[in-house]
This record gives structure tokens, sequence and C-alpha cells, in this order.
């Protein structure tokens, strides 16, 4: 059976890059949103993402950028998918997508909880939404943009979104089994995707847990 593709975001360093490259990571991401404490310039991850082989992809990841932002980094690499984790609109992201030519991830902020008195995230309308997108990437709802370090309730998401998806937010290499058995059969095809949970500070990537991460999310890929 086809292997779940990772993704390890929030790179900062060459040899965190060749650290996720060694352990066989399909795509890694680089954030160019300056609060984020992971956050590098567009030229620092060009000069990453050219220590990258062919078939590793570069993702580059956006919150609330204007065209011109998008475009200058886009410009620096050629292969680099666009991520869009703010409040960009539909016709913003495919726009934006189509005139560079970029494949495109849009991210959906889910809350780790649904209150008794609201209703829960509407992933089906939402996928219906930004249906031109490539994934959905799952992530957390908390204050800040660009990544939460923290999981939400797998069980909430329906089991008929007509997208790929992405399964992040608080993924460590001791629940990203349990993840991929929880959403495997929700939508067109899963991956992966962590940051915080395979780092020994914010930003700094610990080659050990890469590899723990990549090994376990591969144990299950004949399981699914």
């Amino acid at each position: 059976m086809k292997q779940i593709p990772i993704k390890i975001c929030g790179l900062t360093r060459e040899q965190d890059v060749l650290a996720a490259v060694d352990a066989g990571a399909n795509a890694v991401g680089f954030v160019l949103y300056p609060p984020s404490p992971r956050c590098v310039t567009p030229e620092r991850a060009a000069a990453l993402a050219a220590l990258l082989p062919a078939f590793v992809t570069p993702v580059l990841l956006f919150v609330n950028a204007s065209f011109a932002d998008v475009a200058l980094a886009a410009g620096l690499m050629p292969g680099a998918w666009l991520q869009f984790h703010g409040d960009e609109s539909p016709q913003f992201c495919e726009n934006t997508a189509r005139q560079l030519g970029r494949r495109w991830l849009r991210v959906a902020r889910i809350p780790q909880e649904t209150p008794v008195d609201k209703a829960a995230f509407d992933l089906v309308n939402y996928s219906s939404l930004y249906q031109h997108a490539d994934a959905l990437l799952l992530d957390t709802l908390v204050d800040a943009y660009g990544g939460s370090g923290h999981r939400f309730n797998w069980s909430q998401l329906p089991t008929n979104v007509n997208a790929h998806l992405v399964l992040s937010g608080g993924l460590t290499p001791a629940n990203v089994v349990d993840g991929i058995r929880a959403l495997h059969r929700c939508g067109l095809s899963l991956a992966v995707d962590v940051s915080s949970g395979v780092e020994s500070a914010k930003g700094i990537k610990e080659p050990d847990k890469i590899r723990a991460f990549v090994a376990a999310v591969r144990s299950t890929s004949l399981a699914v």
C-alpha cells in the first residue's frame, strides 16, 4: 500500500534539513511569518531548499501575506508549494496559486474541543469553499498563527471529506500512529505534518525525534 507522505515543518538550519531528508521526509516547510520563532527570510528559505534532493518538496508557509510577498518568495524557489495559514479567502489562494503556477495547501484551524453550545467545525463545507486546494492541512485553532503544537479532537471530524488531508497539530512520534488510524478514512488521502513534536527548542529540530517520527509513520503504512 502507498506510504503516507510526511512533511517536517518549521526548519531553520541546514543540519535539520539534512536530518529530515536522511530520515525519509517527503516535504519540508519553511515559515515566512515574522512573528513566528521559526520564521526565516525568503532568501534563507531558498538557501535551505537548495539542499533538497529531487522528490523532496519545499513548502512555503504564509500568514495573510500580500500577493507581492508570496510572489517574491516563490520566485526564489521554482518548485515550492504554497501553504496559506491565515485568513486568506478562497479567491486569494486560488488566484495567487494560479498566477504563480504553484500547487497549494489551505490550513483548516479546528478548535481543540467543540463547545456544547456551538456547532462542530464544518470540514465538509470548508473543503467545498477551498475545493481547488491540492490538500487541506488540519491544525488546531489557537490564538497565534503559524502552527499550534496542540491536538484537536480527532473524533469530531466527518468521514466524507472530498479533499486530500494533511494531519497536523500536536503530533509526536508517540501519537502519530493513533492520529493516522483515526483519520485515514476521513478524506481522499492522508499525509502528516510535524514541527514542535520533533524539536528540542522552538525552531531547533532533534534528529532522533525526526527519525522516530518517520519510523512511526512508516510502521503504519501497510496497516491503513
